[in-house]
C-alpha cells in the first residue's frame, strides 16, 4: 500500500486530505509547498529533502493513524520518550497494557499513540477513512473488539465495534442510507471520546464510563451501507458492480449525492420484514417499480447481503435496546410495543426526546413500514428507535456535525444507562 500510495497523486491527496487543517502541504494552487513538507521533515528529525520521500511519507501515516511504532531503545526511559514523541504516559500504557512502565526493554516494540484523535471532523465521511480509523482506534484501545458481520454487495466489510462486558446489550448503527455518512462519522466520533475517557475511568456528562462499560456489551454497526456511502462520497470510480446499472438508475447523472439504497439499488431501510407487503403497495403508488436512488424495497426481505447480515446479527445478539441513525429532521421515530402511553418504548422515547431536544415523530408512509426500527420492535418486543439528526437537505454538511454531536452525546450515554 505504501509504494501505491507514494507514486499515485490521488491517493497522496487523500491522505492530504486527512491531515488538513492541522498539517497543509498544499498551496493554493494545488502544488505542493515545499517549504511545509521540509518544515515537516525538521519538526520529525527526518533528513530535509523537501519531497514526499518514503521516511516523510511514513512519519505521515504515523500522523494519520495517530500512533508511530516503535523499537526501545538502550537507556530509554518512558517519561523522556513521551516527551520526545509528544504523547502522554497515560496513552501509551493504555496502548500497551503489558508495558512495564519502570522497565523498557531494549528491542521491545510498543506503540505510542499521539497526543490527538484520530476521526477526522473537517471532511466527508468515507468507507476507507473508517478502516483507517478502525485500525488506529484498535492499536490505541486493544481492549476494543473490531470485527465484521458481513459484507456488501461490493465486498466491502461491515465492521462492528464491540465495547463493555455487561449483560445489557444494546446495538448503534448508521448509514443505512448513502447520503447519510454523516450519521457514520457521527458514531466514530462518540466511540474515540467515549473510549478515551474510559481509558482513564472518568465520565461524560456525569455518566461513568466505567459503570457503563461493566452494565453493557454495545455494538456498534458504524456503516450499514459501504457501498453507497462509497457512491455518495466518490461516485463510480471505486464501485466495482452494477456500474452501468447504477449510472442508468441514476437518470444518467454522475452526480449520486441524493443515492440512498445500496448498489443493487434496494434501499436498505425497507428491505426488513415489517408489513413489507404493505410497503410494496405504497411502493407502486409511488411509481416505484424497481432498483433505485431511495424507496425500492427489494425482492423480498432480507434480500441483500447488507440487511441480510444486520438480521443475523440481531437475531443472534437479541439485543436489549437498539438505535439506529438516520438524517435529517432532529426527530425521534418510535414504535409502540402497546398500545398505551405506559408502553416502555413510548416512555423511553420521552426521556431521549427530552435530553437531546429532538421531537417524537410519527413517520410518513414512505417511512412506516419495512424498516429496520420496524422489524426490531416487532420481532423482540422491545425498545428500539430511529433518529433522524440535523436539518436541511441529504447529504447533511459536515458544518452541522458539532451541533449534532452536542445534541446526541448525552441521549447515547442516557440510553446505556437506562
Amino acid at each position: 500500500m505504501m509504494n501505491k500510495i507514494l507514486t499515485n497523486k490521488e491517493q497522496k491527496d487523500f491522505i492530504y486530505s486527512i491531515l488538513e487543517p492541522n498539517l497543509k502541504f498544499k498551496k493554493e494552487d494545488g502544488s505542493e509547498d515545499k517549504h511545509a513538507i521540509s518544515r515537516f521533515q525538521k519538526e520529525n528529525n527526518l533528513e530535509v529533502t523537501s519531497k514526499l520521500d518514503e521516511a516523510t511519507f511514513k512519519k505521515l501515516m504515523d500522523q494519520v493513524n495517530g500512533f508511530e511504532d516503535y523499537i526501545i531503545k538502550k537507556d530509554d526511559k518512558l517519561f523522556d520518550l513521551m516527551k520526545r514523541k509528544k504523547s502522554l504516559c497515560h496513552k501509551t500504557l493504555t496502548a500497551n497494557p503489558k508495558l512495564n512502565p519502570f522497565l523498557l526493554n531494549e528491542g521491545q516494540s510498543i506503540a505510542i499513540p499521539y497526543n490527538k484523535n484520530v476521526v477526522p471532523t473537517h471532511l466527508n465521511y468515507t468507507y476507507d477513512i473508517l478502516e483507517m480509523n478502525l485500525k488506529s482506534l484498535s492499536k490505541r484501545y486493544p481492549f476494543i473488539k473490531v470485527d465484521s458481520i458481513g459484507k456488501s454487495v461490493d465486498n466491502r466489510a461491515l465492521y462492528r465495534v464491540r465495547l463493555g462486558k455487561g449483560k445489557k446489550r444494546v446495538s448503534f448503527n448508521g448509514s443505512h442510507h448513502g447520503n447519510e455518512w454523516i450519521t457514520s462519522l457521527f458514531l466514530m466520533v462518540w466511540l474515540e471520546n467515549f473510549l478515551n475517557v474510559y481509558s482513564y475511568k472518568g465520565y461524560i456528562k456525569g455518566y461513568s464510563t466505567a459503570k457503563i462499560w461493566n452494565r453493557v456489551t454495545l455494538d456498534i454497526i458504524p456503516m450499514v451501507n459501504p457501498d453507497g456511502v462509497e457512491l455518495v462520497t466518490n461516485g463510480l470510480k471505486n464501485i466495482i458492480r452494477n456500474r452501468n446499472r447504477l449510472y442508468r438508475w441514476n437518470n444518467y447523472q454522475t452526480n449520486f449525492s441524493n443515492w440512498k439504497a445500496n448498489i443493487n439499488g434496494v434501499d436498505l431501510n425497507r428491505n426488513y420484514d415489517a408489513n413489507f407487503n404493505g410497503y410494496k403497495k405504497v411502493e407502486k403508488e409511488m411509481n416505484i417499480f424497481g432498483p433505485s436512488p431511495a424507496l425500492y424495497s427489494g425482492d423480498f426481505p432480507g434480500c441483500e447481503p447488507e440487511s441480510k447480515a444486520m438480521i443475523e446479527t440481531t437475531l443472534e445478539n437479541k439485543y436489549d435496546l437498539m438505535m439506529a441513525y438516520h438524517t435529517q429532521g432532529e426527530e425521534i421515530f418510535y414504535t409502540p410495543i402497546t398500545p398505551s402511553n405506559n408502553d416502555s418504548n413510548y416512555q423511553m422515547a420521552l426521556e431521549l426526546s427530552e435530553i437531546s431536544g429532538y421531537q417524537l415523530a410519527v413517520p410518513d408512509v414512505s417511512q412506516a413500514y419495512a424498516g429496520y426500527k420496524d422489524w426490531f420492535v416487532t420481532q423482540f418486543k422491545k425498545p428500539g428507535f430511529t433518529i433522524e439528526a440535523g436539518k436541511g437537505t441529504n447529504p447533511i454538511p459536515i458544518q452541522q456535525l458539532p451541533i449534532i454531536y452536542e445534541q446526541n452525546e448525552a441521549m447515547l450515554l442516557k440510553a446505556l444507562y437506562m
